[in-house]
């Protein structure tokens, strides 16, 4: 949808929200019940959630992948807080990234990332701050990384990193 077409803070009647919830653990400790209650109160079809219960850090979250390939131009993902997407900051600003260049959306309803929602003027400057604080980040790893890299080669050790 163009962005000219889109108010501030109101959804089109044709998008489709689609939402994702996790939980670390899979051996009923924890349950998705708060989150999907979050989800359908913010207008999220239950037919329409899709949940993995599997650490975040994990690559392969088999729900995740499947509500990412459901998601379609002008839909909105919608999630209860950013850490149950993202397994990493710069993860979270990929995987967001990726969704835009599709034309779909993010909401997050609750939490630190509650601000963020990219269907909005305003979510998609909360969202582009938190990207370039991800890059910052990586920028000052890869410093101190050629730092200590610098550090190793003139006290005459091997150097054992390998920077990108």
């Amino acid at each position: 949808m163009p962005d000219w077409l889109r108010k501030e803070g109101s959804m089109p009647e044709n998008v489709s929200m689609i939402g994702y919830t996790r939980v670390s653990k899979a051996d009923g400790s924890q349950v998705h019940h708060l989150q999907n209650d979050a989800l359908i109160a913010a207008g999220v079809d239950p037919k329409r959630i899709y949940q993995d219960s599997i650490s975040g850090a994990r690559d392969s979250r088999p729900g995740l992948d499947a509500c990412l390939a459901a998601l379609a131009p002008g839909d909105t993902l919608v999630i209860w807080k950013l850490d149950r997407l993202g397994r990493s900051l710069r993860h979270l600003v990929n995987t967001v990234g990726e969704l835009t260049a599709r034309g779909i959306g993010l909401k997050v309803i609750t939490g630190e990332g509650a601000m963020i929602d990219t269907t909005t003027a305003s979510g998609r400057l909360m969202f582009g701050i938190f990207a370039a604080l991800a890059e910052f980040e990586r920028e000052l790893i890869v410093e101190r990384t050629r730092a200590g890299i610098a550090a190793a080669q003139a006290r005459g050790k091997p150097a054992a990193a390998h920077t990108s």
